[in-house]
């Protein structure tokens, strides 16, 4: 019997990747429709800028490109002239965010049975608690773990209207990224379980599963969450563009790859709610 979950969120929980490029291309194409600067000069200057911050959702990333800094100036200058790049961002963000099907009434499910429900994504605080708090999953997630948050602009007071109210955060240590067995295994003994108490569901095999496996976790391949690598593949090449991943992260996922190819779960599901019906769940407790 299961008592805990513990799942990944992007492209597990939502297609965060459809997310990512419906909203980053509608406002790069309109940064580029104002500024006048092509898209192919933009893009190099945005990539140093997410490596920077550690994340390709860096939210200040228009007031930081230099080529818009030497035409237009100061932040609040260039925030007026491009609040069309921004809206046009948070409209696709809007339309776009929204559960895999079977996502939330799998979660309900669990939630209603005192199943702990935890997160634990490489997404920064503010973008996964935006995510979590739009999504209706504040309070349904038990516990958030993810990186802290980036520094933010001197002058800008930081957004409080997504810190959520239920759902504790926590954060993984700094630096520290999957697949770390420790931070598994520490998440679950922060909680006070054993890993044959839990099962873990991620969509990455080289990092969610192996790092499942090898804290003894029984691990789920959300084999949903990677579509967009085979469908969306001249799309996937603007996040290549823009990453934060700098060279020696390229690298590192390289070997990541290449030492956990022959590693694959055991439990393979199509839609999220089909863990209903690989595992017997209780009502979890110390």
């Amino acid at each position: 019997m299961k008592s805990v979950l513990i799942t990944d969120l992007d492209n597990t929980l939502f297609d965060w990747f459809s997310i990512w490029h419906k909203s980053f291309s509608a406002m790069l194409n309109e940064i580029s429709s104002i500024s006048g600067i092509s898209i192919e000069e933009l893009k190099p200057q945005i990539k140093k800028i997410h490596q920077k911050h550690g994340t390709a959702e860096y939210a200040f990333v228009i007031e930081e490109i230099p080529s818009i800094r030497a035409k237009y100036g100061n932040r609040e200058t260039i925030n007026k002239i491009f609040d069309p790049a921004i809206h046009a961002y948070r409209s696709e963000r809007k339309k776009h965010l929204k559960l895999y099907d079977g996502v939330y009434d799998t979660l309900n499910t669990l939630k209603n049975m005192g199943v702990l429900i935890i997160g634990y994504t490489e997404s920064k605080e503010f973008y996964s608690n935006y995510r979590v708090s739009k999504l209706g999953l504040d309070g349904i997630i038990d516990i958030l773990f993810s990186p802290e948050d980036h520094t933010i602009p001197f002058g800008v007071i930081p957004q409080s209207n997504y810190q959520l109210t239920k759902t504790v955060n926590m954060h993984t240590p700094q630096g520290e990224i999957k697949p770390n067995p420790k931070i598994l295994k520490d998440i679950i003994h922060s909680v006070e379980a054993t890993p044959e108490k839990c099962i873990y569901v991620g969509d990455s095999e080289m990092k969610d599963i192996a790092m499942a496996l090898e804290a003894n976790v029984d691990a789920v391949f959300a084999k949903y969450g990677t579509s967009h690598f085979s469908t969306n593949t001249d799309d996937y090449d603007l996040l290549r563009d823009v990453t934060h991943w700098t060279d020696s992260d390229v690298e590192r996922e390289r070997k990541i790859k290449e030492e956990n190819k022959d590693i694959h779960a055991k439990f393979i599901i199509n839609r999220f709610d089909e863990i209903l019906q690989l595992f017997q769940f209780q009502r979890f407790s110390k």
